[in-house]
């Protein structure tokens, strides 16, 4: 090794392979160390995202440990620690992935102008996307703010095959202190469903790509239909390690790209569905006030609710009687993420059957899902209280028992989720009253509730509340 040492700062890139920053840093011919920092952005995330992003430092660091790396743990402001980094190592090169939410631009702004004014390189690499959000355009110029267009403009584009993860870690002569990823307690405010929601967790680069493959290898085949069934196991799972950088998008892409070629109609499902996490971050990136506020400002007016009403913590605890909502609600406490149709389900019946703004719901998701992607969640909530950009309708809305009826019909989700009422409950049934906090009073031997608003009264009342709005 010829050259100074680089710093990687490690944030939701928690893999070697497909890593162009990695790379990078091993380029320049220098010692690579990488650290990873408890900052008041990390701090923030909600109960779930921070616990899984625990796991994932854990996992990862464990990987760097068997080619000769090591990951340095720190925690406090991102620029202070960076700077006195490089004073311990004497490196003069600070990189990092680059990431598009408002919040991620402005601490990376502000981090690269200080490193900067205190003599050191700053350099931030592709790697979150496949597309970077300037690099995209429609013809007349500008961002798409409709998906489909923007899925045709890139679904044959060249993208450079991923690289292989390094084989041996260029390491210094000695390594700067860490502190102890047990002393970040990232777990802590999962309280009593810590053991619970731990036992569903598949983390790290190994098991995503094991699942990836298992995927690509047979159920993609029906993932069109497959993929709106949640009582079976037809979707990838990618999400939480797209969320945390366990697997890169180009890993993905080239993967069902290969699958495309070979005549998977579900591969091109597959592929577009990637695509629609890259219309999020564009979005994010391009109008940021997506994951705060009203993408259309035509809906800044519309009368929704914003307190935590006694109906708003029915639908939180997974207690509103309406067994599709419910049992979504309830996967997500249990496990940490939930299939797509729930989420639809449960966004259109708090935003509509409930009138409950979108936000509301968002921060729950926030604090509950350890596949939380500060994108894709705005997105996904505007999406379906049809405020956002490429929006459903605001007139549709999701009858949550004809949706049981069409995509569980057999009950198997249903039965998976709920106890209430059973003689012989499921386990994961009864693991959410396992995992639920003991102030919410639940009991699997209590009776379910009726509905706190049946699917007739909710459309009515937001059919009502849309009346004579200019949408």
């Amino acid at each position: 090794m010829t050259g100074k040492a680089a710093i990687w700062w490690v944030r939701k890139d928690l893999r070697l392979a497909d890593n162009p920053c990695l790379r990078a840093a091993i380029a320049a011919g220098g010692p690579v160390i990488p650290v990873a920092i408890l900052d008041p952005l990390h701090e923030g995330f909600g109960a779930a995202p921070r616990f899984r992003w625990g796991l994932g430092l854990g996992r990862f660091a464990k990987g760097l440990e068997k080619i000769g790396g090591r990951l340095i743990l720190r925690r406090g402001d991102p620029l202070e620690i960076l700077k006195r980094l490089a004073e311990e190592t004497g490196a003069g090169t600070v990189m990092w992935s680059r990431h598009y939410d408002p919040d991620c631009i402005a601490r990376d702004k502000a981090v690269k102008s200080g490193l900067e004014a205190a003599g050191l390189a700053a350099k931030s690499h592709a790697g979150h996307l496949l597309f970077e959000p300037w690099r995209v355009e429609t013809k007349t110029g500008g961002f798409y703010k409709v998906f489909t267009p923007m899925w045709k403009a890139v679904r044959d584009s060249a993208l450079p095959e991923p690289e292989r993860a390094p084989s041996k870690w260029p390491a210094p002569e000695s390594w700067p202190e860490t502190e102890k990823l047990a002393d970040w307690a990232l777990g802590a405010d999962m309280r009593r469903a810590l053991p619970i929601l731990e036992s569903h967790q598949r983390v790290g680069e190994a098991e995503a790509a094991e699942r990836l493959g298992w995927f690509l290898d047979g159920p993609v085949d029906n993932y069109d239909a497959a993929r709106d069934i949640p009582g079976e196991d037809g979707t990838s799972r990618m999400s939480p390690h797209l969320a945390w950088g366990e697997i890169g998008p180009l890993t993905c892409w080239h993967a069902a790209l290969r699958r495309r070629e070979e005549g998977s109609k579900g591969a091109e499902t597959f592929l577009k569905e990637l695509v629609w996490r890259e219309f999020a971050y564009h979005l994010a990136y391009h109008t940021p006030h997506i994951v705060t506020d009203n993408w259309r400002e035509e809906w800044k007016a519309f009368p929704w609710n914003e307190k935590v009403t006694e109906k708003v913590r029915a639908w939180q605890r997974g207690r509103t009687g309406i067994p599709f909502v419910d049992a979504a609600m309830r996967e997500m406490w249990v496990t940490g993420t939930m299939h797509n149709r729930g989420r639809m389900i449960v966004a259109s019946y708090l935003t509509k059957h409930l009138m409950t703004h979108w936000r509301v719901g968002l921060k729950w998701f926030e604090d509950c899902l350890t596949d939380w992607d500060p994108a894709s969640n705005a997105l996904g909530w505007q999406w379906s209280a049809g405020s956002g950009p490429d929006a459903t309708p605001y007139f549709r809305v999701f009858n949550p028992v004809t949706q049981l009826d069409k995509f569980d019909r057999n009950r198997r989700y249903a039965d998976a989720w709920i106890a209430e009422g059973k003689r012989n409950p499921s386990d994961t049934a009864l693991a959410y009253f396992g995992a639920t906090p003991l102030s919410w009073g639940l009991s699997a031997a209590d009776s379910y509730p009726d509905p706190v608003v049946t699917p007739e009264e909710g459309r009515k009342i937001a059919l009502e509340a849309y009346q004579g709005r200019n949408f």
